[in-house]
């Protein structure tokens, strides 16, 4: 491949590994569009993720190109595997001739099922975030060049590049969800308190009383029907509350009555 074409699709690869801070996003979707990068890249008949979350489910997502075969040898490693190697050691299992590893009694089934589907030779790369270990990156290959060379080499460390991106990627995204939680229930809490500021203010004014008092009885109200105070004060901003059952509460003393949500 020439090289500034292998710099422009490497970009390409390294863009769609950030793009994740985006609602909607789903993991396999987009592990599969970078497999689909690492095809490319690589000249490799197909490529996969296997993704291993701490509880130990496992979520498989290949490229477009033969993805049925490369979803098979995914599934073909649920006991041994290069991925599995990979993911268990932390480090890379360099390319490795299917013939040799079946010679070698190495990975029974994914070696049968990589000839049945006419892959002379893979590789593997750990999918982690610095000291986390999230799967790892299969790449399938039609050929494998004679013994090591420096290409082989950085074949590698090309693909490794693309993996830990896509952990970045994936890590990004997980902080994303927090962070738009956190804001959402900081915005809920906001607007709650804004609403129940309204609705003292309202009741005091209505009633000519301290906007304490007001208060008192909107949580006395509250508690008496195990309600949340904040749907108490929008019924009184709306005007749909029984006030007279509000106004009682008002002249009650102390916080005696049921411990409702507030």
């Amino acid at each position: 491949m020439h090289r500034s074409t292998r710099e422009i699709r490497l970009a390409e690869a390294l863009v769609e590994s950030a793009d994740t801070l985006v609602d909607g996003f789903e993991a396999a979707h987009y592990l599969s569009r970078v497999a689909d990068h690492c095809v490319r890249l690589l000249a490799a008949r197909a490529a996969g993720f296997m993704l291993i979350n701490e509880d130990g489910t496992v979520s498989l997502a290949a490229s477009g190109a033969h993805r049925e075969a490369a979803l098979d040898l995914l599934r073909a490693q649920r006991g041994c595997g290069p991925c599995l190697d990979s993911y268990s050691s932390g480090r890379p299992v360099p390319p490795v001739s299917i013939g040799a590893a079946r010679a070698a009694a190495r990975w029974p089934e994914f070696t049968e099922r990589a000839l049945a589907h006419d892959i002379v030779g893979t590789f593997a790369v750990p999918l982690r975030r610095h000291e986390r270990l999230l799967g790892a990156l299969n790449v399938f290959v039609a050929t494998l060049p004679a013994g090591t060379s420096p290409e082989e080499a950085a074949e590698l460390r090309l693909t490794q590049l693309v993996a830990d991106c896509a952990a970045l990627g994936l890590q990004n995204h997980a902080v994303y969800v927090q962070c738009r939680t956190v804001a959402g229930q900081l915005q809920q809490a906001l607007s709650s308190r804004v609403r129940i500021e309204q609705a003292k203010g309202m009741l005091a004014e209505r009633w000519s009383t301290p906007a304490d008092d007001a208060f008192v009885a909107l949580r006395q109200y509250a508690r008496r029907r195990r309600v949340p105070l904040d749907r108490v004060a929008q019924e009184v901003i709306d005007r749909v509350v029984d006030e007279a059952a509000l106004r009682r509460e008002a002249g009650r003393e102390g916080d005696a009555g049921g411990q409702g949500p507030a």
